[in-house]
C-alpha cells in the first residue's frame, strides 16, 4: 500500500490504484468553500468523513451494497492512518442522486422566484427550510472539475442512464435518505438534504464515494429549526460565516483562516459524527496520534 499508483485528486479526496479490481480512497483535510479549497486544512476533516460513511455504509447496508471492502489498511503512511477506504471499483453514474427533504438553498431561491423546484410546481405558501409534503429526488449532472453541476429532470437522467436504472438509482436514494432522516431525527438532528453517488459492481448498483456526511449533506440542529431562515449547520458554516464578513470576490487564493474558524469548523464536524453515530470519535484509527 506505501507504492500505489495516483489515479485523481479532487477538493478533498485522493485516489489510488490499489490492484484487483480495488481502489485505495484517501479523505483528505483539505477544505472548499464557494468551489476554493483554502489554503489551510481543518485537522482530522477527512477522518471524520471516512468514520461516518464506514458507519452509515453498514448501517443502511440492507437498503443497497456499497463499495466498501475495507478501513483498516496495512502499511499505511501514519498520516493515512484513519483517513482511507480500501473499495470495489465501480462504474459510477453519471447522475448526482440528490434528494430533497427541506426547502433550502437552491431549491427555496427556485421556489422562491418561480413556486417550483427543479421545474417541478409545489404547494404555494411554503416558507423557507419548510418540511417537503414528501422528500424528493432531484438528479443533476456531474460537472467537471471547475464547472458546476447542472439540475435535470428525471427524464434526462433515464436517458443517461436507462429507464430501469434511473428508477432504481431514484428509489434507492429516497430509501437511503429516509432511512437515514429518520435515524438522525431520533438524535435531534434534521437532514434538509443530501447527494448520493452509486455506480455499478459485477453487474450490481452500489452506493459509493461517501455517505450522509456534513460534506454531501446539511445537517441542522432540530431545537434550531425556524421556518422562514436557514438554520445554522453542522459544517463548515462557521467557515463560510467568516469568509462572508471579508473583501474576498470568491475567487483565488483564498484569504487565511484564523485559528478559531479553523477549530469552530472542526468541532462542527466531531459533534455531527458523535450526535449522529453515538460513537466517539477520539476512537477512531489516527484521531491524536
Amino acid at each position: 500500500m506505501t507504492d500505489l499508483n495516483h489515479l485523481y485528486s479532487g477538493k478533498v479526496r485522493d485516489m489510488y490504484d490499489a490492484g484487483d479490481g480495488l481502489l485505495l480512497i484517501v479523505a483528505s483535510d483539505r477544505m472548499s468553500a464557494f468551489d476554493v479549497v483554502m489554503a489551510e486544512k481543518i485537522p482530522d476533516k477527512g477522518r471524520v468523513l471516512t468514520a461516518f460513511s464506514a458507519f452509515w455504509f453498514e448501517h443502511l447496508s440492507d437498503v443497497v451494497p456499497n463499495h466498501l471492502v475495507a478501513t483498516d489498511v496495512p502499511d499505511l503512511p501514519e498520516e493515512w492512518v484513519g483517513r482511507v477506504q480500501l473499495v470495489k471499483r465501480a462504474e459510477m453514474l453519471p447522475v448526482e442522486c440528490i434528494v430533497r427533504g427541506r426547502l433550502t438553498g437552491s431549491a427555496w431561491k427556485e421556489y422562491r422566484t418561480s413556486g417550483t423546484m427543479h421545474g417541478q410546481p409545489l404547494p404555494a405558501g411554503l416558507q423557507e427550510s419548510a418540511e417537503l409534503p414528501e422528500p424528493v429526488f432531484t438528479p443533476s449532472t456531474k460537472a467537471a472539475m471547475g464547472d458546476h453541476d447542472e439540475n435535470i429532470s428525471f427524464d434526462d437522467a433515464v436517458d443517461l442512464v436507462g429507464k430501469e436504472l434511473a428508477e432504481r438509482a431514484r428509489d434507492v436514494s429516497l430509501e437511503l435518505y429516509r432511512r437515514g432522516a429518520e435515524w438522525a431525527a431520533e438524535r435531534g438532528i434534521v437532514i434538509a438534504d443530501t447527494k448520493f453517488e452509486l455506480g455499478i459492481v459485477d453487474g450490481e448498483l452500489v452506493v459509493a464515494d461517501e455517505v450522509l456526511t456534513p460534506d454531501s449533506s446539511r445537517f441542522w440542529p432540530a431545537d434550531q429549526v425556524t421556518l422562514g431562515s436557514t438554520p445554522p449547520s453542522y459544517d463548515k458554516q462557521p467557515l463560510r460565516d467568516y469568509l462572508e464578513t471579508l473583501d474576498w470576490d470568491k475567487t483565488p487564493p483564498p484569504p487565511p483562516l484564523p485559528p478559531e474558524v479553523i477549530e469552530s469548523t472542526r468541532s462542527r464536524y466531531v459533534d455531527a459524527y458523535q450526535r449522529i453515530t453515538g460513537l466517539d470519535f477520539a476512537q477512531w484509527p489516527g484521531v491524536g496520534a
